[in-house]
């Protein structure tokens, strides 16, 4: 690949030294993805310049405007503390007319919305647990006719974000307190779905138009007690001390039931297309033990450090780090914004 020069955007807090020496793993752990990515870019020749943001557009446009950045590389996950609103940065830089990686503003908002989302989805035919959505701000009136478990989320954060062991729920007085916690912590609609028992399968997906699927990956809870949903909690995803504990890993799915893998990939590009993704996103299953398959969400962005599921599922499939990203800026350098259509 040509060498380019990218302009690699991150929160204004997760802006990486040029070294690792000194860090401690807590503090390395707050910016792998950035650094990653950076110290990679720039070991493969590119010219990379990375910019913190927070909650002011003024030094992104002056960067484009003075800098002309070959392509904008997008590690943004929240601008001015909100989640949904890294959308409008990404519309930013196409009314700029500026190349970019990872998804489109209409994928970023569709997979950001969960209702949204789900909505679309059961349009379009793919199994997703049955759900609904209590509003921030009014008293919940909850349905006499409810199956439970139950799991209870924010319908906007991602991360895992408000996500424990106790949003699994299994009556009615367990609800309306977690409902609570969700409004009050999140400040966000609660999104109550029947809970799925099975195994937790993730699959990711790299294209515009042409979609490639990567291997799937699984997570294994280890020896989480038995009293203990088995979720992914925000514990479970990032507290290395909790992970060593209990023996939770993810890789490689195997001993899937036949024709599992090509339901997979043939769900994994309908949810891709159905929610107008582009770049890169990463999709999550459940596998029930009849072999029924319920998306959970899908996750347009997904996180890219080098240790990562994502980066590992492409690495299973012949596509080391490098190569990664280097795909990430030519999908990014391809995608067709509605402004090359007229730019003279």
């Amino acid at each position: 690949m040509k060498k380019v020069r990218a302009l690699v955007l991150v929160h204004e807090t997760l802006v990486p030294p040029e070294s690792l020496k000194g860090s401690t793993e807590k503090e390395i752990d707050e910016w792998r993805t950035e650094y990653d990515v950076i110290s990679h870019l720039k070991s493969a020749g590119h010219e990379v310049r990375p910019l913190g943001l927070s909650d002011s557009l003024s030094e992104l446009r002056r960067a484009i405007t003075e800098w002309k950045p070959d392509i904008v590389f997008n590690l943004l996950e929240e601008f001015d503390g909100i989640v949904t609103y890294d959308q409008h940065v990404v519309a930013f830089l196409e009314l700029m007319h500026q190349p970019y990686t990872g998804c489109n503003p209409r994928g970023m908002l569709l997979s950001r919305d969960k209702v949204l989302s789900k909505q679309l989805l059961s349009y379009h035919r793919v199994p997703t647990p049955q759900f609904m959505v209590f509003t921030r701000g009014k008293k919940p009136r909850i349905p006499q006719k409810l199956r439970f478990p139950l799991f209870v989320k924010s319908s906007t954060e991602d991360a895992s974000l408000g996500i424990a062991h106790a949003s699994v729920v299994a009556d009615v007085k367990q609800l309306v307190e977690r409902i609570a916690f969700i409004h009050d912590q999140t400040h966000s609609d609660a999104l109550v779905e029947e809970y799925i028992e099975g195994r937790e399968l993730y699959v990711g997906v790299l294209g515009n138009d042409r979609l490639k699927v990567l291997p799937v990956w699984e997570m294994t809870f280890g020896s989480l007690p038995e009293n203990l949903p088995a979720i992914a909690t925000r514990k479970v995803k990032w507290d290395r001390t909790y992970q060593k504990k209990y023996g939770i890993t993810t890789a490689a799915a195997e001993n899937l039931p036949e024709g599992t893998e090509a339901r997979l990939e043939q769900l994994s590009k309908r949810i891709f297309r159905a929610l107008h993704l582009t770049g890169y996103a990463r999709m999550d299953f459940r596998l029930q033990a009849d072999g029924a398959l319920y998306v959970l969400e899908a996750n347009a962005n997904p996180n890219l450090s080098a240790a990562e599921d994502f980066s590992q599922s492409a690495r299973t499939a012949g596509m080391g780090y490098d190569e990664l990203l280097h795909r990430i800026l030519q999908l990014g350098e391809n995608y067709p914004a509605a402004w090359r259509a007229v730019e003279p």
